[in-house]
């Protein structure tokens, strides 16, 4: 299944480095070359002669290797690969990509190459719940490397958790997907997603109860479709999907910037609940009651994103955007579709009584130029993928 695909394998340091070894294995039964690169505190754990026996190639260790840097060999084994994979990858060697070292061969090629990374992290459940190893986590993610696991279970340390490098046949199967030539391979795809926050004051905002489930599925749909992702979200409750650059933001003005930024795209899916209006009146200093006076906050209307972009010089091919109404929904959307100049709109009833808006399932209508469809209620996932397919059609049929 991965015949003809290039692996550049990075053996972390870890007792799970003996698990890199079935991968090799694994890795080349399913037709991939191996590319193995051992660390320091990887070699030992395993030995650098059985590494290149089961790879059948030649073991990388040294950054100043004098024969393969003659021809800048970090450079050339970082871009020759389909894939760097780095099992196990250890609390360190994550880090290090965070930070961006580029201290030894590792760390080198990590931030020397241009393509996908996948990592299977493994370390003790303790340092792997340190705030320090969440943060790297999240901002890697944030950069768009992929992860597959950790697992839990028994460790070599006598402790039971989170923490084990994942198996080898699942990280063989996580770079099988990371391969896979999906139908939105080499397409950009713009999501926003969540609420924004507008301030009142340094410690208050105006927001809605948009929980930020329905945009964050559809990127991870878009992902696995082979879309590069940038997803720009506000403050949501739900962590972002893996393998999506993410773009934080706090408010509407914020969100603008962030998607004009992120453009040329070859499509772009408002799935925001961006509030309409924010305080013009903001107060730099927390307000204060004033023997019962309220205080009185002027508002002014946000930028308008979704007509914004649809009608910007660097229009996406597709644009979709998202309606959330409580009363004559279709009807309601498909004035907003003329009126924004968006190509789609996802509609759905966000009525109290039907606990979408902050739930965990969704029923839209996809209103198009010629038709409505009616989509049943389903698991927000099941609905970004669908929504992800019909995406992948639409770029399909584009000239």
């Amino acid at each position: 299944m991965l015949t003809g695909k290039r692996v550049l394998l990075i053996i972390g340091g870890g007792i799970a480095a003996y698990k890199s070894l079935e991968l090799i294995r694994l890795l080349r039964r399913a037709g991939a070359s191996v590319a193995p690169v051992l660390t320091r505190a990887g070699a030992e754990f395993v030995t650098p002669l059985s590494v290149t026996a089961l790879a059948g190639e030649a073991l990388h260790q040294d950054l100043f290797d004098l024969t393969a840097e003659a021809e800048i060999g970090h450079i050339q084994l970082s871009r020759a690969a389909d894939l760097v994979v780095v099992a196990p990858c250890t609390a360190d060697l994550m880090a290090k990509m965070a930070q961006g070292h580029a201290d030894d061969m590792a760390s080198t090629l990590l931030m020397a190459t241009d393509k996908p990374v996948l990592i299977a992290p493994a370390m003790n459940l303790r340092m792997w719940e340190h705030p320090a190893t969440r943060r790297n986590l999240a901002h890697l993610q944030g950069d768009g490397i992929l992860s597959v696991g950790p697992d839990h279970g028994d460790m070599a340390c006598g402790e039971h958790g989170p923490g084990r490098m994942a198996e080898p046949a699942a990280i063989l199967a996580a770079i099988d997907q990371a391969l896979s030539a999906g139908p939105l391979n080499g397409k950009h795809i713009i999501v926003t997603s969540g609420p924004t926050h507008e301030p009142i004051d340094p410690v208050r905002y105006i927001a809605n109860r948009s929980s930020g489930a329905q945009g964050g599925a559809l990127a991870a749909a878009l992902r696995d479709l082979g879309a590069q992702v940038s997803f720009v979200t506000g403050p949501a409750s739900v962590p972002p999907p893996a393998g999506v650059k993410v773009i934080a933001i706090q408010d509407a003005r914020e969100m603008l910037t962030a998607v004009t930024s992120a453009l040329p795209a070859d499509a772009a899916v408002f799935a925001a609940a961006v509030a309409d209006w924010r305080v013009k009146n903001t107060s730099d200093q927390k307000m204060k009651k004033q023997n019962g006076a309220l205080p009185t906050l002027e508002f002014e209307e946000n930028p308008d994103i979704l007509a914004t972009i649809s009608r910007h010089a660097k229009r996406p091919p597709l644009v979709v955007g998202f309606a959330a109404e409580t009363e004559t929904v279709v009807e309601h959307a498909q004035a907003k579709r003329l009126r924004k100049g968006c190509d789609w709109i996802v509609a759905n009833d966000v009525s109290p009584e039907t606990g979408i808006m902050g739930g965990s399932e969704n029923a839209v209508h996809l209103i198009t130029e010629g038709a409505v469809e009616d989509w049943p209620r389903m698991p927000k996932d099941e609905v970004a993928r669908h929504l992800a397919q019909r995406i992948a059609e639409a770029l399909e049929a584009k000239p």
